[in-house]
Formats: structure tokens, sequence, C-alpha cells
């Protein structure tokens, strides 16, 4: 519900009076759930920080729970408490709360601004609208950084992570099957177009929690997606698999020995979701900074603070010439590419999870 300018006049007045109504009935606190780290700084610079400027009255607090948002939303609906006012989540995490009933639906027409050209958001978003419940706000890529001073040749294989005579030392994983279980098949030799095949038999994930064995007692498992950058950082492991974007900034910002692996970089989407069950002034100002935080300029924005993609294609061409390299869909970097499959991890995340928890436990 975005308040437009009005010219002068009886019709403006009228306007005013109900712009103020309506700004009355919006709520002045808003809880954003997001990762935490360099990426929901970037946030909170592109988007937080100008809405406050042109709301000052609002009170923004973050939480960094984005993980375990599923889970959460689940126990919140269930105790009748929604604590949370948008929820930053994957695409795939984003389908299931969506058909559970747990995120509202958006009408990314009416709901969401259109690009400077007038073309409607739900073209300017295009394909990465995966749910009637998503709004798109980056394309980022799940990847691998190493210690270049821990190792005596570059890697330039994801299998690399695999390899403990070449590549002694620890390694990081997330503490999830996902992305794992590929990177898994892969390198126990399965083409990557059937991958996710593979993986839909019960014979397929055994094949890849056994290949994960391999390296099990040499993991640190993370949760967040700080803690593989800190502990490249703090050189307590050799590789670990993380965000783009976290890599981007300990290598970049923080100047440390750390490089990129891109290949088999696993292609993401992360966006909002406005849980179900808001009243009703706070879900009129989740819509209203949703509108504002979307746009095509605020997307540009966010990325001069971390190399994600924008998920406008009217955002493109806004991006900072020097953060165009550092991104995932540069060509250089997207040699050898894995498309996550959203319908496949919205379908077997719930089994798989509990094979992986079970796995992790022996």
């Amino acid at each position: 519900m975005k308040l437009k300018k009005t010219t002068i006049g009886l019709g403006a007045g009228i306007a005013l009076v109900a712009s103020v109504a309506v700004a009355a009935q919006m709520a002045n606190r808003m809880t954003l759930v997001s990762w935490g780290g360099a990426y929901q700084n970037s946030q909170h610079k592109a988007y937080v920080e100008p809405y406050i400027a042109m709301h000052p009255e609002v009170e923004v607090v973050w939480d960094e729970s984005s993980a375990e948002a599923v889970a959460k939303l689940r126990a919140m609906n269930e105790a009748g408490n929604i604590t949370w006012d948008l929820v930053d989540v994957v695409a795939a995490d984003a389908i299931r709360l969506c058909d559970e009933g747990l995120a509202e639906e958006i009408d990314h027409d009416k709901d969401l601004a259109p690009a400077p050209d007038g073309t409607p958001a739900s073209e300017d978003f295009g394909d990465l609208i995966v749910s009637e419940c998503f709004v798109p706000q980056i394309v980022y890529s799940t990847t691998f950084g190493y210690r270049t001073d821990m190792v005596k040749e570059p890697p330039t294989s994801v299998c690399a992570v695999f390899d403990l005579e070449k590549y002694p030392g620890k390694r990081s994983l997330e503490k999830r099957p996902i992305n794992n279980m590929e990177w898994a098949l892969c390198c126990d030799g399965v083409a990557k177009e059937d991958i996710y095949d593979v993986l839909a038999t019960p014979e397929g994930q055994e094949r890849a929690l056994r290949k994960l064995d391999t390296i099990k007692d040499h993991v640190i498992w993370w949760s967040a997606g700080a803690d593989t950058p800190q502990l490249l950082a703090d050189g307590e492991v050799v590789m670990g698999s993380t965000y783009n974007g976290r890599l981007f900034d300990v290598i970049v910002n923080q100047k440390q020995p750390v490089a990129m692996l891109w290949d088999m970089q696993v292609f993401d989407l992360d966006g909002w979701i406005v849980p179900k069950g808001l009243s009703a002034d706070r879900k009129a100002r989740v819509m209203d900074f949703l509108y504002f935080a979307t746009d095509t300029q605020r997307l540009a924005d966010q990325a001069k603070y971390i190399s994600y993609g924008p998920a406008r294609k009217s955002s493109a061409p806004l991006v900072p010439d020097n953060m165009k390299p550092h991104m995932p869909t540069d060509p250089e970097n997207a040699k050898n590419t894995l498309l996550y499959n959203y319908e496949f991890w919205a379908d077997y995340r719930d089994d798989i999870d509990a094979k992986f928890q079970a796995w992790l436990a022996q």
C-alpha cells in the first residue's frame, strides 16, 4: 500500500487526510528475519536505512534465524503468536511455507513497484518468482573458499573437498543435506544432469552419505553464513562452503588470504515472505516497506555492498562496474554451475533432513 503524491487542491486535501489515516494504521515496529553477517548488513544499508530516513518513527529489529524459518514459523502458527513481520528465506523454504499456508500470497503487480519504465513487477522478476508467496531479492551461489597459504596448488574442482591427501586439513560444510548431497554425488561419479534423479532414490541418498563419510571426521559443521568466513580467516579450515557474498566480504573487505573456488557453485534465490497471521497494522507497515525495499533502485543498491545479483532485470544495469566480476553470474565464474532444484527440495527436504541428521549423530 504505497502512498502516492498528490497535487494541490481539494482532491489533494482529501488524499492527504486518507494518507494520514493509513499511516496511523501502520505499526511503528518491525522484526525482520535474515541471516546475519555481511548479507544482513547489505540489506540494512540498502533497504532499512533509507526507509527509516523517510519514516523516523519506525523501529526495525533484526532476528538472524532464517536458517530455522520453516520450523519456527510452524511453531509460531501452532501457538497463535507470530512475532516476525518479514522473513528472508531461500526459494525452497518459501515454496514450503506457501504450500503449508504459513505465508501470505503476494499480488506482485499490485503489491510491488513497477520497473522505472513501467514494466510490471511480475515481468521484471520473471521466472524468479517461484512461488506466489515469494518476493525474490537476489541470485546467489553456495560455493567454496580456500586458504591460499594452506594449499600447495589452488584447487580447480569441487572434488578437492573430498581429496584429503592433496588437501589435508579441516573443511567446513553446512549442517544440512542441501548442496552437500549434490556435491557428494558429483564427486562419486554421477553426471550433473542425473544428480537429482539419483538423489530422489533411497539408494542415491545412501550413496551421497557414504561419500560424505569419507571426510566426516575432518568437517566442522556450520549453521550461520558467517561461520565459514570466520573459520577461514582464523585458519581453522583449509576450505569451506558458504554463500559467495560472504566470501567476497572476507576476501575483498577483510583482505584475508582466501580465494574462491567457483566450480560447481550452486545457484539459488533468496527473498522475502510475509508470515500469515499479522495484525492489520503490522501487515500494512510490512507491505509499505516491501514495496520500497524491492524496487529497482534498492535491489541495485544492495549490490554495492555484497556480490549477489539483483533479482530484477531492471536492476542489473545499475550494478556498479567494480562489483560485476565478483558476481556468481559472471561468465568467468559460471563455467560449471549447478542450478538448485527448488521443487525437489520442497518435496524431499523433510525426509532427507531426517536421514542426514541421523547420519550426523552416528
